[in-house]
């Protein structure tokens, strides 16, 4: 019939004739055969799922106070419990994860994890294949930095996914994820057998259209093999390798010539000098291609069927060759003489063996190394936690305690608006809000960032809207409440919001203390991270080192908002603090704005 005949169509570059199976492709999946745990569903009471009820609970949650009234226009992140609690690390790992590790502990981490790589390989390489070419830098040159405005989710970099979603991966990536795990893990040669080329394009095409935030993205009735060919299309179109051009070799030299009770210990060293949203990615796809081979009863994909699979999309083996290769006509003579190239044939050998290891130690690949917790002085000391409140004051105690820092922290406030916020660096960002930064001396590598916008509302409605309506404008949060009131206008309040899936959610514990009566109608809020007995760590405590508003009327029923933001969110490095923390400020102060600007559909 016409349908069989389009299922024979293959697509293009993603035909794995190796490990080919006579099982045919269904129109549509079969129903899920992962089963969710209660706690885990990725559904409502309703049978919902997660993002539609969330839509309805965004409206829900508004206060009712005549102009406030109001919702964000923005699409619902995806929320994925039940693929973040199957990979949820026992309590006695949960510290030694990368993701709990603070700003200056991943510092210590990088370093130790390039003297330990580079003595492996040194050790266990040829002598012309050691070393590290990319640790060196090269003579700078120019570079044309592209925007990357002509597309939304293909062929663009994870680090502008973060800066325009605050995630890594498109979300409209991130569904077809969930919509393979939650419905396609019993279809025999899942990512081996090829979808339909038209079709495929066709599931481009939505996902382009819904842009990274992925708005208007539906798989219900999709092939398995299509949304599996466009996943690993998506990862094949990345501008760079997903483990970057500068690592891919180094991987592959470890899974050439380490022998293999060392091949852990070096890819941990490997993960950790990835930028920090290469490894959030490579982590998720790795638990969700472990999932794969969990039901490999039902689907046959091995960890090795699959490597063979993903290695090429992943490693980007053959792009890497044409470019690398000096000798562009021995190359293109050997591939006319269909000769394969036996440097060739070994990486590829590599990268299938490394991707099946780290798929079958994913839950021990981005942990980091247990000697580590172990250094009381040299590491476990850089952890930095917050204090507690009566400790907060320091050498101040006598005079006032917790009270005595708020105050100092609202002083420093007051005067940098009385001095218009001088001396911070521009910078631009899509989100029409004005962005800037300034370097803090004092040893700790983290930015203080400034974000201002102009809002079309009171000083006491945005403080109210930023005091007790963080739902309707912070498209991450789960859950919030207030831990203790201490004042009238002091108090400690705990907040969860959610990452991308399976990374553990974020919590933050502040005490805050604010201001309405300043002088023309002018207020501020201050915050910073504390501990508190009522509230256990429950996998990852951000810690707030500063976080103020402000917020002056500058016309009729209008108002200027400045955020200044200073976050160790754990898990990550200087480097993407520095390029993406910035952007991040921004979009939230959007939302702010924008929540005001978006009236609720009655």
């Amino acid at each position: 019939e016409e349908e069989e005949e389009e299922e024979e169509e293959e697509e293009d570059g993603d035909s794995d004739s190796a490990l080919d199976s006579a099982s045919p492709c269904p129109s549509s999946p079969l129903q899920n055969q992962l089963e969710e745990t209660e706690n885990g569903s990725d559904q409502d009471s309703t049978g919902n799922p997660l993002g539609e009820a969330e839509d309805g609970m965004r409206e829900r949650r508004d206060s009712g106070v005549g102009a406030s009234l109001t919702r964000t226009s923005r699409p619902q992140k995806l929320r994925w419990p039940s693929f973040q609690n199957s990979h949820r690390p026992s309590l006695a790992s949960a510290q030694l994860q990368i993701s709990c590790q603070s700003l200056l502990q991943m510092n210590l981490l990088q370093k130790l994890s390039l003297l330990q790589l580079t003595a492996l390989l040194e050790k266990h390489t040829p002598t012309n294949k050691h070393g590290f070419s990319w640790a060196v830098p090269k003579f700078m040159k120019r570079i044309k930095v592209r925007d990357y405005k002509d597309r939304n989710v293909f062929g663009v970099p994870l680090q502008v996914i973060v800066q325009r979603t605050g995630q890594p991966l498109p979300q409209g990536i991130q569904q077809a994820m969930r919509y393979l795990r939650n419905h396609c893990l019993d279809q025999v040669g899942l990512f081996r057998k090829s979808g339909v080329k038209s079709r495929i394009q066709a599931l481009r095409q939505m996902n382009e259209a819904s842009g990274a935030e992925g708005g208007g993205v539906n798989y219900e009735g999709q092939s398995a093999y299509d949304v599996a060919d466009m996943l690993k299309q998506y990862f094949r179109d990345l501008p760079e390798p997903l483990l970057t051009s500068k690592l891919s070799e180094t991987f592959l030299q470890i899974y050439q010539y380490m022998p293999k009770e060392l091949r852990l210990q070096a890819a941990r060293a490997a993960v950790l000098l990835l930028p920090d949203e290469n490894r959030e990615a490579l982590r998720t796809l790795l638990c969700l291609l472990s999932d794969v081979t969990a039901s490999v009863a039902e689907n046959q994909m091995t960890p090795t069927n699959l490597a063979v699979c993903l290695a090429p999309s992943l490693f980007h083996l053959n792009t890497l060759r044409r470019k690398e290769s000096s000798s562009p006509r021995v190359m293109t003579r050997k591939q006319t003489l269909g000769k394969p190239d036996q440097r060739d044939l070994n990486e590829n050998l590599a990268a299938t063996h490394g991707l099946t290891h780290m798929i079958q130690e994913c839950r021990k690949l981005f942990r980091i190394p247990e000697e580590m917790s172990r250094c009381r002085n040299s590491y476990v000391e850089q952890a930095l936690l917050p204090q507690r409140l009566e400790e907060l004051a320091g050498e101040e105690a006598e005079r006032g305690g917790y009270r005595a820092y708020l105050q100092d922290s609202l002083d420093t406030l007051l005067k940098e608006a009385k001095d218009k916020f001088k001396g911070y660096d521009s910078c631009s960002t899509p989100e029409h809000a004005e962005l800037s930064y300034r370097k803090v001396q004092d040893g700790f590598p983290l930015r203080l960032w400034k974000v201002t916008v102009e809002i079309p509302a009171s000083p006491e409605e945005v403080l109210t809207r930023v005091l007790r309506e963080q739902g309707q404008w912070d498209e991450d949060l789960l859950e919030s409440r207030v831990v203790e009131t201490l004042e009238e206008r002091t108090e400690i309040y705990h907040y969860v919001r959610n990452t991308m899936a399976p990374h553990p959610t974020r919590e933050h514990l502040v005490l805050r203390t604010w201001l309405t009566d300043l002088p023309k109608g002018a207020c501020a809020l201050v915050c910073t991270s504390v501990e508190h007995d009522g509230v256990p760590v429950v996998g990852v405590r951000a810690n707030v080192l500063t976080s103020r508003y402000f917020v002056e009327p500058c016309g009729a029923n209008k108002s200027r908002l400045t955020h200044i933001s200073r976050i160790d969110l754990r898990g990550r490095f200087p480097e993407w603090y520095n390029k993406l923390y910035g952007h991040m400020c921004a979009a939230e102060v959007a939302r702010i704005r924008d929540s005001f600007s978006v009236p609720v559909d009655k």
